[in-house]
């Protein structure tokens, strides 16, 4: 299997202009992937699939990631007036970072798998943000084996596969209004779905129904 280098390579000299980053990874495992836009994707896709070389037949995972927005410092050199004389003094500039939610597949070659044990090839796409900008397209139609995992990303992050056979919910209630899998995400504190509270859910339901008589939650 040719290197990630090498796949980025092969890409764009086959898809000119189609916009793909490598990700480096700087763990011990140095499992690269590669960045596609996501207008990109489904021609990235199908190239990676049909390629003679590659016949990246087979999606075996596909996940999400959550990244909210966080603050970051930066140290930087400006000019201001000290006792009356311009000097360049050092000052940390803090600045948000917005957040965005992340699509990622592992990909294998079963035609070439004779060829002996290899690394997947990942591959991943980025949301606009996480709240209006969270739609991606769709990989089913490039690996069937995508459908019910991009249905739980769906399910469980948010993520909006556009173009994907029958997006809807696969763990949760289709009356479920949130995301589990968010890093923000707030259990419920009424469990009025734990048909046997133990514990810390029999304390917090206690809790919640306490509350609800003194009028300070709504049910």
């Amino acid at each position: 299997m040719k290197t990630v280098e090498e796949i980025l390579a092969a890409i764009q000299n086959a898809l000119p202009g189609a916009s793909v980053d490598l990700v480096t990874n700087p763990s011990p495992s140095a499992q690269h992937s590669l960045l596609v836009a996501p207008r990109d994707a489904v021609a990235v896709a199908s190239f990676l699939r049909d390629d003679a070389t590659l016949a990246l037949d087979y999606c075996s995972n596909a996940t999400g990631v959550d990244w909210p927005g966080k603050e970051v410092s930066e140290k930087v050199k400006v000019t201001r007036l000290v006792d009356g004389v311009e000097t360049i003094v050092e000052e940390t500039v803090k600045q948000v970072e917005p957040g965005y939610l992340e699509a990622v597949y592992h990909l294998y070659s079963v035609k070439h798998s004779r060829d002996g044990v290899a690394l997947p090839v990942v591959i991943r796409m980025r949301t606009g943000n996480r709240a209006d900008q969270v739609e991606l397209p769709s990989l089913t139609p490039v690996w069937r084996s995508c459908e019910f995992q991009e249905r739980e990303i769906f399910d469980l992050y948010g993520i909006v596969f556009t173009g994907h056979p029958d997006l809807r919910r696969i763990l949760m209630w289709d009356g479920f209004e949130d995301f589990p899998m968010r890093r923000d995400y707030v259990d419920p504190d009424d469990y009025e779905y734990e048909p046997t509270p133990h514990d810390e859910v029999l304390k917090r339901a206690e809790e919640h129904k306490t509350a609800l008589a003194a009028g300070e939650v709504t049910a």
